[in-house]
């Protein structure tokens, strides 16, 4: 049974700047995929806690079997299984002053916007970042104080410190650590090794057929769904592209974007991590299965050692940190360490590895950002262990293998790729990306991912379908719910913001929508109306 669209709309509608100075954001595009139900309890409240048990899963699944709702279960039912299966480990929250990680992440968000994209300061304060930077807590702080010489954002907190973002080129924005005036890493000018775009016909480049769309496409439509993306102006629509058949059938820019604009793209870069590992899997180093080899996990007795690579890439390997979709989280607790990857000004990938397991791995799915920061510290050890260089290994094994030019994935300050939010690409190049994977990851006859890969990313994880949540696979989201008007079979990528890569394989359709922050909560409901129309304007082709 498919959820009210109507009642999800509703929901969608509110806006998250009511709750005030102490609002810790909840991620509203995950919202979107979840159905009603859910999206309300991922922002609710509950503690965490230590609870052991000694009680098998099975038990647990007994017992949660009485709480499932039609759809999906209520938020006591999955906190109830979740408790059953907990371990007997500590929670340390994340150190430092909430607002100096709120400021640290409003500096971030203006230097990309302004130093990458090239937006307007003014209108990057009040529109974008917000994940990172709730707007409530910009109004405690300073104007932020661009620096174009520089490539520096300061912004002062009253009493307090001065946090400063700076542009480091191919990298992009980091925000300094405190007492320091650079970076721990050399950074590394990352060029793509392809012809212009404008000289080369699409997919590999930008110039597209002249003839018209074939006439099994209605035209009609297809322009309906673009009008449809853009026609509420609170939405704050940037960029929508749709592809059929690997073809540019639909498309249209906000003013003063373009198709090469690096656009603030967030957990969509989750996706980008899952396609690195891909190719590592494909080439031999890592397999799917195998215990992750991460060396903070190898001495003797440590349970994480059981974490598979799988387990990762699925969000279950069940390590304890505290986030914003969490069934139990409590937006009036400690500071999340799913904000504090982005904003602690920290080794990402220590700290990531450094936490102690909440339950065992592959029986409890949660959306956090340790386990995307773990897959890019896999990425790191497999490259450098290889002798190549980690910065540009995006550009070179993936981005130019399909035509992306404008990918820039930043970093924390010890070089450590942040693919699990802090990336801008172009609304072309998700295209691209979009349709390697409905090209089953072969491209120019090529294959850049394993067979089965695909599949598996696409498939819901099975800690996911343990709580009956069809919603999550590996790094991609499932539309297992219906939640999008879309065949169920549709799977996508997702950031915060209202940003979506729609796969739709009956249809081979990409549908690629981007956005400010500032109209996140009428995302979805925009794509849905264009998602509607587009299904009805080209044929099914499985």
């Amino acid at each position: 049974m498919r959820r009210s669209f109507e009642a999800f709309s509703r929901w969608m509608h509110r806006d998250p700047r009511r709750q005030g100075a102490a609002y810790t954001p909840c991620r509203r595009p995950v919202v979107a995929a979840l159905g009603l139900a859910l999206l309300v309890a991922s922002c609710g409240g509950g503690g965490g806690g230590g609870n052991a048990g000694n009680v098998s899963a099975s038990s647990c699944d007994a017992s949660f079997m009485t709480a499932i709702t039609a759809q999906l279960p209520a938020t006591n039912a999955l906190n109830e299984r979740a408790n059953c299966l907990e371990l007997k480990t500590s929670y340390v929250p994340p150190p430092g002053n909430v607002l100096e990680h709120n400021t640290a992440g409003f500096a971030k968000a203006m230097c990309s916007a302004v130093f990458i994209t090239g937006i307007d300061p003014a209108v990057a304060a009040e529109s974008l970042g917000y994940f990172v930077a709730p707007y409530a807590a910009r109004k405690l702080v300073g104007t932020p104080a661009v620096d174009r010489s520089k490539k520096e954002v300061r912004i002062s907190i009253p009493g307090g410190p001065t946090l400063v973002a700076r542009h480091f080129g191919s990298q992009g924005c980091v925000t300094l650590p405190a007492g320091q005036d650079d970076v721990f890493f050399k950074p590394v000018q990352v060029t793509s090794a392809l012809p212009d775009a404008a000289t080369l016909p699409w997919p590999m480049g930008d110039v597209l057929p002249s003839d018209p769309l074939p006439a099994s496409v209605d035209a009609v439509r297809v322009a309906q769904a673009v009008n449809a993306a853009f026609g509420n102006a609170e939405a704050y629509t940037s960029a929508f592209v749709v592809t059929h058949k690997g073809r540019i059938i639909g498309e249209r820019y906000q003013e003063g974007v373009g198709v090469s604009t690096p656009l603030e793209s967030w957990s969509m870069g989750k996706s980008v991590t899952a396609t690195m590992i891909g190719v590592l899997i494909n080439d031999g180093v890592y397999q799917l299965d195998q215990p992750a080899p991460i060396p903070e996990w190898q001495a003797q007795g440590d349970g994480r050692k059981q974490i598979r690579i799988s387990d990762i890439l699925r969000m279950s390997s069940g390590l304890r940190i505290k986030a914003p979709d969490d069934p139990d989280f409590d937006p009036n607790g400690t500071y999340p360490d799913h904000l504090y990857y982005y904003t602690g000004r920290i080794n990402a990938f220590n700290y990531a590895a450094t936490r102690p397991q909440q339950w065992p791995p592959n029986t409890v799915g949660r959306y956090r950002n340790t386990d995307p920061v773990l897959a890019n510290y896999l990425v790191r050890l497999a490259v450098e262990k290889r002798g190549e260089d980690y910065l540009s290994f995006p550009q070179r094994r993936v981005f130019d293998k399909i035509g992306i030019r404008s990918m820039v994935i930043e970093t924390d300050p010890y070089g450590n790729f942040l693919t699990q939010g802090y990336d801008f690409m172009s609304a072309r190049d998700w295209a691209r990306l979009g349709n390697l994977y409905l090209q089953d990851g072969v491209w120019n006859g090529e294959r850049i991912l394993p067979e089965g890969f695909v599949s598996f990313v696409s498939t819901v994880a099975p800690a996911w379908a343990a709580d009956r949540r069809p919603i999550y696979g590996g790094f991609f989201w499932i539309n297992g719910t219906g939640a999008l008007l879309a065949p169920t079979t549709a799977y996508y990528m997702l950031g915060a913001g209202g940003q979506f890569v729609v796969m739709v394989p009956s249809h081979d359709l990409v549908v690629v929508r981007m956005g400010y922050s500032k109209g996140e909560r009428f995302a979805a409901s925009t794509l849905n109306q264009a998602l509607g129309l587009l299904t009805s304007a080209v044929p099914r082709v499985r």
